[in-house]
């Protein structure tokens, strides 16, 4: 089945079957983890991808071929490998903040409210009038209409959703706005003379990306450019707010500065920067950086030939466009997370998250197999790219893969052996602490992707590009 998932990905590269058939796939089907949802294909075949695009790069360079290996038990625990992080020993990875979750609303309606951010967290609270106490939240959240508190919440600045059932996110303007679109768009946006990729061992040696993105899908874009050789710098600014632990898992191989857009001599510094850089990855609101003069327009004027890549919560289209959005957001609103409950009941009743970051992780290595394809366009007819995505688009894709069958849903772990996490994992020496994380899952036969810096605090380093 993952070559079939495979299948549906080979358009937006212009690859053949016959070149897909150079993906091996190792530790059987689906259903890996409690789902009903095909984790393990959808998860194989995207990091075969990843490894396909990364190989044609290397046949550029050098004309040789690879092969790419994807393990799917070991792809699907890769979904949720923030889990398995330690930190000095300890588990990276905090619970989720008490007011964060579903809710009942009125009418038999459930709410979600995303509250790990504190701003997000105020925002809910301003709307529902109530202190950050779980039982205070219950209360206030069965008072409303669940249609009318996502409306107020999302006016207020906050995020969640009202959650719904497949067939109502269909019928919804959003839902029908996100179904006219294809999973992931790569198009020409300037014009400019091919460029030879960079001298170096590695099918990514030499590239430079710069990281605007945040939380887990957009860094595992970044992240996994880097596995493949890239030079990555990732630029944040101290007054936004992150959750630390995540930084470690998604910043392995990366370079990491503090730039403030809002003052001039930062701006000019990024600039200078752009000039420079390969491929361009963001994660904000569709116009945010825009308004800053750093539209993907914008960018192929400043560095002809820059591959921009753009992810969004909701796309780019329709009247969610700018509302902000997260993995189990996409869950909650898309029926994803109403089917997960009817199938596999949590502790409590109602709406349950399935057992892996999907979305997020999925369109992180989509977001990776879309700039290197981008890439190689570059390499081969020149031209300035775009490669845009959204969560809501690789949740719908996710969902059109179909789902198991019920009676194949039926005493399945919750969790991988020992040994296969032990297997899987690695350990490295952040600047901070000693980790304990997963390793890169593609098996390539010649170019094994790896890490060559570990992953640091934000912030750690200079706001300047390494030497080639």
């Amino acid at each position: 089945m993952s070559h079939d998932a495979l299948r549906t990905l080979l358009p937006y590269a212009g690859w053949s079957e016959e070149y897909a058939r150079t993906a091996t796939f190792t530790g059987g089907a689906d259903p890996v983890l409690p789902t009903s949802f095909r984790l393990g294909e959808t998860s194989a075949a995207t990091l075969a991808a990843v490894g396909l695009a990364a190989a044609e790069l290397w046949t550029l360079r050098t004309g040789r071929e690879q092969t790419v290996t994807v393990d799917a038990r070991q792809s699907t625990a890769s979904l949720r490998s923030s889990k398995y992080l330690r930190v000095d020993g300890e588990p990276g990875k905090p619970e989720h903040n008490e007011v964060m979750g579903f809710f009942p609303a009125k009418h038999g309606r459930w709410s979600y409210l995303h509250c790990n951010f504190p701003h997000h967290r105020a925002a809910a609270m301003r709307v529902l009038g109530t202190p950050e106490k779980r039982d205070a939240v219950l209360k206030a959240v069965a008072q409303w209409d669940a249609f009318e508190l996502e409306e107020a919440i999302f006016a207020a600045g906050g995020a969640g959703g009202m959650v719904r059932s497949m067939q109502e996110w269909a019928q919804h303007p959003q839902g029908a706005a996100i179904a006219s679109l294809p999973l992931m768009e790569i198009f020409k946006i300037g014009d400019s003379a091919p460029e030879k990729l960079p001298h170096g061992d590695r099918p990514l040696s030499g590239i430079r990306v710069l990281d605007m993105t945040r939380v887990i899908a957009g860094p595992t874009c970044a992240r996994t450019i880097a596995e493949h050789g890239a030079d990555v710098l990732k630029i944040t600014a101290p007054h936004l707010p992150s959750l630390g632990y995540q930084e470690f898992e998604t910043g392995l191989g990366k370079l990491s500065a503090h730039l403030d857009l809002r003052v001039a001599k930062d701006f000019e510094t990024m600039q200078g920067l752009i000039r420079e850089t390969d491929i361009f990855v963001q994660g904000y609101r569709p116009g945010t950086l825009a308004a800053r003069g750093l539209s993907p327009e914008a960018l192929a004027q400043l560095r002809p030939g820059i591959v921009c890549v753009s992810l969004s919560a909701f796309s780019h289209i329709g009247p969610w466009a700018s509302r902000r959005g997260f993995d189990t957001a996409v869950q909650a609103v898309s029926g994803i997370a109403l089917r997960q409950g009817a199938l596999f009941p949590g502790a409590e009743p109602g709406p349950q998250f399935y057992p892996a970051s999907a979305v997020d992780y999925l369109t992180g290595y989509l977001m990776a197999f879309g700039a290197m394809v981008a890439l190689a366009r570059r390499t081969r007819e020149g031209g300035s790219w775009m490669v845009r995505i959204s969560l809501a688009q690789v949740g719908r894709w996710l969902i059109n893969r179909g789902e198991i069958p019920d009676a194949a849903l039926k005493g399945i772990p919750k969790e991988f052996t020992a040994e296969e996490l032990e297997r899987w994992s690695m350990a490295s020496d952040s600047p901070a602490a000693k980790l304990q994380h997963f390793k890169p899952v593609v098996q390539m036969s010649e170019t094994m992707p790896r890490w060559t810096r570990p992953a640091a605090p934000l912030g750690y380093h200079k706001a300047v590009w390494p030497a080639r």
